[in-house]
């Protein structure tokens, strides 16, 4: 198969299964907290991986682990946590949608921090991206007074990190193989993980049948969410441009938003016409 058909199918499998994992995460957090459920996430996902894919450990060059490091707290580690307590007070959809500005801060960063050319177009469309945030954040505070939107700037947050994660990515570890990388950034969280979960009450609660009903969802999204999406992800970085991998995001509230429908979710008109406004800025920003 042709690389620029593969790289076609992974971003719309990736759109499918990222765009479901916000869904899970809503109905993960039904009964657990979101530091359960980001270490749990991230747990479920290194016990798999470490199952399938140790050996791989073995071939990562020793002056590559500080970026392998970097990648898994960028990439996973601190996001996990982010998203999980920001859809405490905001929807699924919402986070989505502020999901896909990753494109955009990926260009921003590249551009600062990795040398990387801004155009006129990019530019325009990193304003008008930009726009259509502020509209979807203050319109859905207006009209949704129980949830808080401050916590949208953790969404922003997590977004950045991805931005940095793909950059670090591309730069200096597309000589390893996507299972290599997600091994090892797993490998790093591990401990951490349990470290952060061990300091809440998981321990005492998880006898109870409505955690472990909860647990099932958050295996899900760390197994197939979190795992087998990374490894496509970093091939996709590796066979293609960090903006054109990110672009995922692009599709993802789509998926996430139907999702949304089926969970009793909807958006008002203003916010659809602030998610169309930052899906116009991500492209411009994206365009060479």
């Amino acid at each position: 198969m042709k690389t620029q058909q593969f790289k076609w199918i992974i971003l719309i499998v990736l759109a499918l299964i990222w765009g479901s994992s916000f869904i899970l995460i809503k109905k993960g957090l039904v009964s657990l907290n979101p530091f359960q459920l980001g270490s749990l996430r991230i747990i479920f996902c290194a016990l798999f991986l470490l199952i399938i894919g140790f050996k791989n450990l073995m071939t990562i060059p020793l002056h590559k682990w500080k970026f392998i490091a970097l990648t898994s707290l960028f990439g996973t580690f601190i996001p996990a946590y982010l998203f999980a307590v920001a859809q405490t007070q905001i929807s699924s959809s919402v986070s989505s949608i502020l999901n896909s500005l990753t494109p955009l801060n990926t260009l921003i960063l590249g551009a600062i921090v990795f040398g990387l050319d801004f155009k006129r177009t990019q530019i325009i469309g990193v304003v008008i991206g930009f726009s259509g945030t502020m509209l979807l954040i203050f319109n859905g505070a207006s009209h949704h007074p129980n949830q808080n939107y401050w916590y949208t700037i953790l969404v922003l947050i997590a977004s950045i990190c991805y931005a940095m994660n793909v950059n670090f990515i591309k730069k200096y570890l597309s000589d390893l193989k996507p299972l290599t990388i997600t091994v090892g950034n797993f490998l790093v969280m591990l401990f951490p993980a349990l470290i952060v979960l061990s300091f809440t009450d998981f321990f005492s609660v998880v006898s109870l049948q409505e955690v472990q009903h909860a647990m099932i969802f958050v295996a899900i999204l760390g197994i197939i969410g979190t795992g087998i999406a990374n490894v496509l992800f970093y091939k996709l970085i590796q066979i293609s441009s960090p903006v054109f991998a990110t672009s995922v995001t692009y599709l993802i509230p789509v998926v996430a938003f139907f999702w949304g429908l089926l969970d009793n979710e909807m958006l008002t008109p203003v916010q659809f016409i602030g998610a169309f406004v930052i899906l116009i800025g991500v492209y411009l920003s994206s365009k060479k």
